[in-house]
């Protein structure tokens, strides 16, 4: 991998947190605060409102697996602009129209254009983070990683205060300026990103040998992301819907998802030592049974206690979840099959996406409402739980 020299690594690193506010703050998890204003307003059932987000994470999938071949023929950096740029005019379109299908079509384009920049902005910052590690002095490769994937938080915490100003305004269709809001948020990002970055790159990907993973190594491991790529995105895609369900006052619903994206922000150093202890599922398994937690209490309670320990809870846990599995590759799988590895977890991540909000959509529709939605999002969290802590290390992986 060819790096050439930057001006500022801390000054790259923040720039590239944008990356991930786009990608995931903006284009995906800022839904759950323009759902309940599109559904009253469109009429939706709970169903259709779940489908939206399965959409997109079909078309992040997509994304994601076009990455592995366009890296070999395009530097991160070109892809990353592209993806953000795409994202931000079609955050813009969504404030467009009005037409289901159309919405479907733009959530799914949307996805492929946030894992274009979420995947280019992370290959771009593990770059960055080998090569500050070499600088005099040199420069945290954890904490350039953590700086990244909490831009996620950041991009939660922009839309909770831009959403639902805008999107309660009294006119029609007004959730459709909160769209063209976090577009041109989206675009400024992506201008800062360009000019920031621009000597920065990172060479396309050299096409390598074929490397075999066995999947039924890692299998609890597998079976346990599963079940947190199903059970994580019902409570990201619909617990703004049932606090404002539950007579929450607006405020309050704000300063929640605040509060979630605050923790996203400090969830990359608050479990660094926890995953790197752990070589087997214990991390991944409880994490996932804090994320049970998190996802209950909502439904228990919406006691102002409750609902402030889920959303601190839920964001401080949720993408170190990810993290968590990134680094069981790497305690268990030989450095030749880490590719294989993560691609293995990613795409059963995915699945789990795919299903997950159509599933307590579904469950929603019916006499329990969103209460029994999120509760089975509990459920499958906790049994998730279970599966991962089967998993134990595997024999010492060998270069």
């Amino acid at each position: 991998m060819r790096v050439s020299r930057e001006p500022s690594a801390w000054a790259v690193a923040a720039a590239l947190a944008l990356a991930a506010a786009v990608s995931l703050g903006l284009a995906r998890f800022s839904y759950a605060l323009l759902l309940p204003p599109m559904r009253d307003d469109l009429g939706w059932s709970y169903l259709t409102a779940g489908a939206m987000n399965t959409v997109n994470a079909a078309g992040y999938l997509a994304g994601a697996l076009l990455m592995q071949r366009w890296l070999h023929h395009h530097d991160a950096r070109r892809l990353l602009l592209i993806g953000g740029g795409a994202s931000g005019v079609l955050l813009a379109a969504h404030g467009l129209v009005t037409q289901e299908s159309v919405l479907f079509v733009l959530r799914f384009l949307t996805g492929v254009g946030s894992a274009m920049t979420f995947v280019a902005g992370g290959l771009m910052a593990a770059a960055l983070s080998q090569s500050s590690a070499q600088r005099s002095p040199p420069v945290s490769a954890g904490l350039v990683l953590g700086l990244y994937y909490g831009g996620t938080g950041l991009g939660i915490i922009v839309s909770s205060l831009l959403v639902p100003p805008l999107a309660e305004m009294a006119r029609p269709h007004a959730w459709q300026w909160a769209w063209l809001a976090l577009a041109a948020t989206a675009l400024l990002c992506v201008v800062v990103i360009a000019r920031v970055t621009r000597r920065f790159t990172v060479a396309p990907i050299a096409s390598a040998a074929r490397v075999r993973f066995r999947w039924r190594s890692l299998g609890y491991g597998l079976a346990g992301y599963l079940m947190f790529g199903l059970g994580y995105i019902g409570y990201m895609t619909f617990i703004v819907t049932l606090l404002r369900e539950q007579g929450v006052p607006p405020e309050q619903v704000v300063g929640f998802y605040i509060l979630l994206g605050a923790g996203v922000v400090a969830s990359s150093w608050l479990w660094a030592g926890l995953l790197q202890r752990a070589r087997g599922g214990g991390a991944l398994s409880l994490l996932n049974g804090l994320l049970a937690l998190a996802t209950l209490l909502p439904v228990l309670s919406t006691h102002a206690l409750a609902l402030t320990v889920s959303g601190a809870l839920f964001g401080c846990v949720f993408l170190s979840v990810v993290a968590s599995t990134t680094a069981m590759v790497r305690h268990n799988v030989p450095h030749s099959a880490w590719a294989a590895g993560i691609s293995a977890f990613t795409i059963v991540f995915a699945v789990g996406q795919i299903v997950g909000p159509s599933l307590v959509g579904w469950l929603a529709d019916g006499s329990g409402g969103l209460r029994i939605g999120l509760a089975c999002s509990a459920a499958v969290l906790a049994f998730g739980a279970l599966l991962a802590l089967r998993q134990k290390p595997l024999p010492a992986a060998q270069p």
